[in-house]
């Protein structure tokens, strides 16, 4: 475990320092973290006012799908031996999470089946885009002598990755609460057993609070791993910007939010999005409960 810190913590001085360095000079221009979360077009794609072009975001989103898979393939469909091993331990692992902690806590027995493997899916896939934001990767937009430089960049750091991953389960929560309830008795489960006099302050904070769910999904992540990525880069963009000899303190700090962002923000942001997603399709299921 200490060879591992100390390895992370070694690639972070070497890797990090190269990615404030890049940072595009031609004007003179100090560093400045936030230029990361600028959007270049690499493919541009424009279909009247849509702008459907490839950037870092779609790329990190891609290969993180494609992460996805594989992990899901290696870990729970490819076995080799009769014996259980280490990886198959780890796949059942996530297994048992996905199933009781996530699913089994906020749907109902008679959903699980359904929404199971979305749930499950939501949680590896955000976790997977999560871990390697923080892996530096060639992907960024600044080259040096023409060759990508290597860079951190979480694409759920961005607010249109996570609103769009929000909308997702508001629309299934409410397609799946008529569908299980009818219209007429799922959109009467949103007024609660008040006064009729109340109606007209009550229903809109009801219907309020639905909306309300996309911003609790979707910020939430985003404001998480923003302000993450923000800081790790925050501090080592003091080395350049006050004086070199403040590197080994702002290097120290970085590698400390580095470790805390990947060993506990990376899991607990994937696990916080799936578990309100099954929760809220749950309640829409059974507004009862």
């Amino acid at each position: 475990m200490r060879a591992r810190i100390a390895t992370l913590a070694t690639g972070l001085f070497f890797v990090l320092p190269a990615l404030a360095l890049a940072a595009d000079e031609t004007d003179d221009e100090k560093f400045n973290p936030a230029h990361e979360w600028e959007l270049h077009d690499w493919v541009p794609i424009h279909i009247g006012p849509l702008d459907l072009s490839i950037n870092k975001v779609v790329a990190y989103l891609l290969l993180g799908a494609l992460i996805s898979c594989l992990l899901g393939i290696v870990l729970m469909r490819v076995k080799i031996g009769r014996e259980p091993t280490r990886r198959q331990a780890l796949g059942e692992t996530f297994y048992e999470v996905a199933q009781v902690q996530v699913a089994e806590q906020g749907l109902p027995t008679k959903a699980i089946a359904r929404w199971f493997p979305y749930c499950a899916s939501l949680l590896l896939f955000i976790w997977t885009v999560n871990f390697i934001g923080f892996i530096p990767l060639p992907l960024s937009d600044q080259k040096w002598h023409g060759v990508p430089t290597l860079a951190i960049f979480a694409a759920t750091s961005t607010l249109s990755v996570t609103l769009a991953l929000a909308v997702m389960t508001w629309v299934f929560t409410h397609i799946e609460g008529i569908r299980a309830n009818g219209v007429r008795r799922y959109f009467q489960s949103w007024i609660p057993d008040v006064p009729k006099a109340l109606y007209p302050l009550i229903v809109p904070l009801e219907i309020l609070g639905q909306f309300m769910r996309l911003i609790s999904l979707s910020v939430r992540l985003y404001a998480n791993m923003l302000a993450g990525h923000m800081l790790i880069l925050t501090f080592i963009g003091l080395i350049f910007l006050v004086t070199p000899w403040i590197a080994p303190f702002s290097v120290a700090l970085a590698a400390v939010f580095y470790l805390f962002e990947v060993v506990i923000v990376v899991s607990i942001q994937a696990y916080i999005f799936a578990a309100l997603s099954a929760i809220y399709i749950g309640s829409a299921i059974e507004p009862e409960h």
